[in-house]
C-alpha cells in the first residue's frame, strides 16, 4: 500500500490538509507553530484505492525546543513513504524555511515528490516562484476550502500499482498521566524511536496510531497524550488532546492503563482508570519503571494487592510489570493481550449457560427484593465486543445488585472469564427472542 508523507515548514496547513484527506479531525490544528511534534498516521481512500497518510511537524532552519526530535520524526516519515507532499503556502510565498525543506528533500532521490501550494484561494500566485524549488509544476489547493484536493488525490493514486488491503488489526490504546512512559513503551514495542521521548511532561499531545505485526498478529498501537487533572486542562491544545484520548478509547479493542511503579499511585490514576472502566472493554493495568523499584521476592505480590485495593472497579483486569526504558518484561503485556483476545471471543451454548445459572440458583437462592424473588429460566449469549449474556427471568425488578454480582462471578469462574469485563442483561421471559431487537443473537 502507498504511504504518503506531508512535509513542510510550520504553519503551511499540513494538519488541515491531513484532516481534509482522511475526512476526520485527527491531527490537532492550532495557530501555534510546532503543535504537531510527532508523526501522525491514518488510512485514507480515494477512488477505491487505500493509502497511508502521515502528518509531520514543521521544519525550519531556526533553532527551537524539540527541533532535533521533530527532524528525526520527519526523517522517519520520509523513509517510510513512497510519496512526499512538499507543502508550501501561496499566501506566504517562498522563504528560507521552504528552501531549507527543499534541500533536505533533494537528498531523497528515490522518492516521488509532489510540490503543493496551499492557501491559494485568494492569494495572487506567482507560479514561477515555486519552480525555483526544483520539483516541477505545483498543484494549487486550499485545504480549508477543499479547492484542488481532488486533483492532488488523483495524482497520488496514479502512482499506485497495486492495492493490498490489510486485515483488521487489534487496536489497543495506552492511557496514563503525563510522564509515566507511554511513548517509551511504544518505542520499546516497535524497537525504534516512533514517538518523541522527553522528561518534560506533555511531550505527546496527539493520539498516534502505528500498525505493526508481532508473532504473525496484526496490531494497531495508539499512544495518547498524558491526561492531566481536570482543573489543569485549558481551553487550547490540552483540551483537544484530552478529546483525542477519549476518541482513542472509543475506537480501541483494549486499553492499557499505564502506571508509574516508582511513584505512589494517586487520585489522577484512579480517574484515568475510571475512563477505562466506563468504556467497558478489556483492560490491562501495566506498571512501568519497574527497574526503578527496590525489590525483594514479595514486592510484586504486595504491589498487586495495593493496585487491586485502589482499583477495585477493575478487579478483573490483569496486572503486568515491566520497564519500557530497559525493554524488560514487555512480552508479559502481549501474553495477556493474546489471552484476553481468546477469552473475549469465547462462545457458549444457551443450554450450558442455562444449566450453570440454574445450578447457581439452587446452591444460593435469590433473596426477596421489592416484594418478589427473581427466577431465571433461560440464558443466552449475544454478540458483543465483550462476553455479553441475556438472562430471561420473571421480573428484573426483583434482582438485587448483590445477586447480580454473584451470578456474574459464577459465569466468570465456570467459563474462565476472569480477565475481561462481562455484561449481563436481565429481561422478562415474556420478552422472547422475537422481541429482543436490542441484541444480535447467535
Amino acid at each position: 500500500m502507498l504511504t504518503v508523507a506531508i512535509v513542510g515548514k510550520p504553519n503551511v496547513g499540513k494538519s488541515t490538509l491531513f484532516n481534509r484527506i482522511i475526512k476526520k479531525n485527527k491531527s490537532i490544528i492550532d495557530d501555534l507553530p510546532g503543535v504537531t511534534r510527532d508523526r501522525i498516521y491514518a488510512k485514507a481512500t480515494w477512488l477505491t484505492k487505500d493509502f497511508y497518510l502521515i502528518d509531520t511537524g514543521g521544519l525550519t532552519q531556526n533553532n527551537f525546543d524539540f527541533k532535533q526530535q521533530i527532524e528525526t520524526q520527519v526523517s522517519f516519515a520520509i523513509e517510510e513513504s513512497n510519496i512526499i507532499i512538499f507543502l508550501v503556502s501561496s499566501k506566504d510565498g517562498i522563504n528560507t524555511d521552504d528552501l531549507y525543506v527543499a534541500k533536505l528533500l533533494k537528498k531523497n532521490k528515490n522518492k516521488k515528490i509532489i510540490i503543493v501550494s496551499n492557501k491559494s484561494e485568494s492569494a495572487q500566485v506567482n507560479e514561477a516562484e515555486f519552480y525555483k524549488l526544483g520539483f516541477g509544476k505545483p498543484i494549487f489547493i486550499s485545504s480549508s476550502h477543499g479547492i484542488g484536493i481532488g486533483d492532488l488525490l488523483d495524482k497520488i493514486v496514479s502512482y499506485d500499482t497495486g492495492n493490498i488491503k490489510d486485515s483488521e488489526s487489534y487496536k489497543f490504546c495506552i492511557i496514563g498521566r503525563p510522564n509515566v512512559g507511554k511513548s517509551s513503551l511504544v518505542n520499546a514495542i516497535l524497537n525504534k524511536e516512533r514517538v518523541i521521548v522527553s522528561d518534560i511532561a506533555g511531550t505527546t499531545r496527539d493520539a498516534i496510531d502505528t500498525d505493526f505485526k508481532k508473532d504473525n498478529n496484526l496490531y494497531t498501537i495508539i499512544d495518547t497524550a498524558g491526561i492531566k487533572r481536570k482543573g489543569k486542562i485549558g481551553i487550547g491544545v490540552d483540551k483537544y488532546a484530552f478529546i483525542r484520548v477519549e476518541q482513542s478509547i472509543h475506537r480501541s479493542n483494549l486499553i492499557v492503563v499505564l502506571l508509574d511503579g516508582s511513584q505512589e499511585f494517586n487520585e489522577q490514576d484512579e480517574i484515568i482508570a475510571g475512563l477505562a472502566y466506563k468504556a467497558n472493554i478489556p483492560c490491562i493495568i501495566a506498571v512501568n519503571k519497574w527497574d526503578l523499584v527496590s525489590k525483594n521476592e514479595f514486592t510484586m505480590r504486595e504491589m498487586e494487592k495495593k493496585i487491586k485495593a485502589k482499583f477495585q472497579f477493575l478487579s478483573w483486569a490483569p496486572i503486568v510489570f515491566f520497564s519500557a526504558k530497559e525493554n524488560k518484561r514487555i512480552s508479559t503485556l502481549f501474553d495477556n493481550i493474546l489471552n484476553i483476545q481468546e477469552n473475549a471471543t469465547k462462545k457458549f451454548s444457551s443450554k450450558v449457560l442455562t444449566e450453570v445459572i440454574a445450578r447457581a440458583q439452587m446452591l444460593n437462592n435469590p433473596p426477596s427484593f421489592k416484594t418478589g424473588r427473581i427466577k431465571i429460566n433461560y440464558v443466552t449469549q449475544v454478540n458483543g465486543q465483550i462476553p455479553t449474556f441475556v438472562l430471561f427471568c420473571n421480573n428484573p425488578n426483583y434482582l438485587h445488585f448483590s445477586y447480580a454480582r454473584y451470578l456474574e462471578n459464577e459465569i466468570r469462574e465456570k467459563f474462565g472469564l476472569n480477565n475481561v469485563p462481562i455484561t449481563l442483561y436481565f429481561k422478562k421471559k415474556t420478552e422472547d427472542l422475537r422481541k429482543g431487537k436490542d441484541f444480535d443473537y447467535e
